[in-house]
């Protein structure tokens, strides 16, 4: 803990009990994190960046006597991803578990999370007592900036956003910026972006950061937002798979053998070339997410793999799924009892592209064997028709994964 050295005591001895040491991300990332900078910090996946930006946040949590009630909302996580706004505040649990047990905390920090997803008595209830860290979305970090909870949120220092390179090319991300600068009028934030997979640095640092008007309103300054890139490339793994012969045949009428012919005339379709691919791939993994277009698709493939298997290997993952049942979905793929989950955009968690386009129509992609694919970049990708091939991804030599 030698290149953090404002750490509290009970802080430095949960963490060298619990890690070897700081990762380069962490030894990176604390000196201006704990110096209050805004900060901008480009780690792989895996490399503790997450930790690096709350672990400062705890300590500053724990060992400073704590204010009013009313004014107790310090530090808010923005995820762009409400499965990973779960995992965080899951994780949490660990750290604050553990330094308490050390001893000397002033203040034990509670977590809520405000979704869509979060029942109106426990967002009641977050206005009644405020959390000390709340996990949130861009969505509702707007919502609650337009209602009465806007009043928890005076007393916010640090705003930490996630997987901040899905936001900055987007009307989405542009409006969770805008909610930032409404969130810091009058007062000092510091904001810290997160992610694996961003760039241009100074382009998402300048939008991070935000900025102020001159009196006059005559000329715009940028906010300082320090740059720490512990960045590092991965060697990937990418497949484009096309379990038939000849694609130009499809949708072509098939001839019907002689006798039944009250099914009518059927097409010739590569769904059933695809499906024991699939499931050859999902035997051959611990943990395996298919992405597809639509929530109608997602249903129909998981039926279909369930089918062929002969027992349940994969379930259908979207947003019209229950909050809860997501939730078991996710834990059990994590822990390796669901061999997969056939999910839409609800599920990408990690995926190692900083602009990850959508599939093309017709087109659909077995993603990373694993739920966080940027640890292990492994996939494949199965066009269903001779025009979405064009689609098809370049060789990895080619891509560019970070911009």
């Amino acid at each position: 803990m030698q290149k953090a050295p404002a750490f509290h005591e009970p802080v430095r001895r949960w963490f060298e009990a619990s890690f070897p040491g700081p990762t380069r991300a962490q030894a990176l990332g604390w000196p201006p994190i704990l110096a209050g900078q805004s900060t901008l910090l480009l780690a792989p996946t895996g490399s503790g960046k997450t930790l690096a930006a709350f672990l400062t946040a705890i300590d500053r949590l724990m060992f400073t006597q704590p204010p009013d009630k009313k004014a107790r909302c310090r530090v808010v996580y923005v995820s762009p991803l409400k499965a990973l706004a779960v995992d965080v505040e899951r994780n949490l649990r660990v750290p604050l578990a553990g330094i308490g047990a050390q001893g000397g905390a002033l203040h034990l920090p509670t977590v809520a999370i405000r979704t869509g997803d979060t029942p109106a008595s426990e967002r009641a209830q977050m206005l009644r007592t405020p959390p000390d860290i709340l996990i949130t979305t861009p969505e509702s970090l707007y919502l609650m900036l337009t209602s009465q909870a806007r009043e928890i949120l005076r007393s916010v220092e640090t705003v930490i956003v996630d997987e901040i390179h899905s936001l900055v090319s987007t009307k989405r991300g542009a409006h969770l910026f805008l909610s930032l600068e409404r969130l810091q009028a009058g007062r000092e934030l510091q904001r810290i972006g997160l992610s694996a997979t961003q760039r241009p640095l100074d382009e998402v640092a300048r939008l991070l950061g935000g900025g102020s008007v001159s009196g006059s309103g005559k000329k715009w300054k940028a906010r300082p937002v320090t740059i720490v890139d512990a960045g590092s490339r991965k060697q990937l793994e990418v497949r484009v798979e096309v379990p038939v012969e000849d694609l130009s045949k499809l949708g072509e009428l098939e001839e019907l053998p002689s006798g039944d012919t009250s099914r009518g005339p059927q097409r010739r379709s590569i769904w059933p070339s695809i499906h024991p691919r699939l499931l050859e791939l999902i035997r051959a993994h611990r943990s395996t997410m298919i992405f597809v277009n639509s929530r109608r698709l997602a249903e129909r493939l998981a039926a279909a793999l369930n089918e062929l298997a002969g027992s349940e290997v994969a379930l259908a993952h979207h947003g019209s799924v229950a909050r809860e049942k997501r939730q078991e979905m996710e834990d059990r793929l994590k822990r390796g009892v669901l061999p997969a989950i056939v999910a839409t955009s609800s599920l990408e968690l990690g995926i190692g592209s900083s602009r990850r386009r959508p599939s093309p129509r017709g087109c659909s992609g077995s993603a990373a064997p694993r739920i966080k694919s940027a640890e292990s970049p492994k996939g494949s990708s199965f066009p269903s028709t001779a025009a979405t091939c064009s689609a098809a991804p370049r060789p990895p030599r080619a891509w560019r994964w970070d911009r």
